[in-house]
């Protein structure tokens, strides 16, 4: 039986951004007590596979998860996708697309810092970089603080890294979306209120922007979530309720480069629970 209030299904791994291993993961998962969790890379299943391999009995249900950076003309978004099949063609192909992409960008981002700003790097740190699963800024800004070009990895994203504005391909919501479909599993919208950099999104640009993703079929919302404050969870709320979404529940936990502790989704100060979290957990049980 899954305690509702004990849950987190947001989390990352070495997989991808965070600096916790699978092996990790599983056990902060345990030691804080939950009852349920997924961990949801960026454009990344394989965490999955290893956790599932550790699992014994009385762990924690682990549910699989993967966390889609997707971009349209109207703005980026992070699509999560729970209880799909791992093995599902749609699903591995997106991902191999996801990571393509993302690799892409990474090579360029490194590339402009060189050119443009002149900083050199050795050879094998950036074929370190390039030969990871899922690398992303924070990685690149590591490497920059290790060459005093920065000092901290906020400074050296914001300052250096997102200086770089070109035209880049990028995973639509609709392709990321169908694909979880496709696998079987549940589509739900990460963050809502997070957009691009510190991007506020709330009111009715919300409400249009998720009209747009439920025309593509997305079936939920993370409405608790660690940075949500009590007015924009409640917002949220409202908008799952009149459209009858899903609601989930996550912490985005990274390990040591965010202040964010596992478990921390907001769900323990709850007066009461709404009917949609009761749903996805009915869901996901089937």
């Amino acid at each position: 039986m899954v305690d509702a209030r004990k849950i987190d299904l947001h989390m990352h791994t070495t997989v991808s951004d965070g600096t916790d291993t699978p092996q990790q993961i599983l056990t902060c998962a345990k030691d804080a007590g939950l009852s349920l969790f997924a961990v949801t890379d960026h454009d990344a299943i394989k965490a999955g596979r290893i956790i599932r391999e550790l699992l014994a009995d009385g762990d924690p249900r682990f549910l699989t998860g993967v966390e889609f950076s997707c971009r349209d003309g109207e703005g980026k978004y992070h699509i999560l996708g729970y209880h799909y099949d791992p093995d599902a063609e749609s699903i591995n192909r997106v991902v191999e697309t996801g990571h393509n992409l993302r690799m892409k960008k990474v090579e360029t981002r490194i590339q402009f810092l060189i050119s443009e700003f002149h900083m050199e790097f050795p050879e094998e740190e950036v074929a370190e970089i390039l030969a990871m699963d899922n690398p992303g800024k924070p990685h690149i800004a590591n490497m920059m603080i290790r060459h005093g070009y920065a000092e901290s990895r906020d400074r050296a994203i914001k300052e250096y890294i997102n200086k770089l504005h070109v035209k880049a391909d990028y995973l639509l919501p609709e392709e990321a979306i169908r694909c979880i479909l496709g696998a079987g599993g549940i589509p739900v919208l990460a963050h809502p209120a997070f957009g691009s950099g510190d991007e506020l999104i709330i009111g009715d640009e919300m409400e249009q922007r998720l009209l747009r993703l439920l025309d593509y079929g997305l079936q939920g919302i993370e409405a608790f979530y660690s940075g949500f404050t009590p007015k924009l969870r409640t917002g949220l709320l409202n908008l799952a309720e009149k459209h009858h979404l899903y609601v989930t529940a996550g912490s985005d936990y990274h390990g040591k480069t965010k202040l964010v502790r596992i478990g921390d989704t907001g769900l323990s100060d709850a007066d009461t629970l709404p009917d949609g979290l009761y749903r996805f957990l009915e869901a996901i049980a089937q």
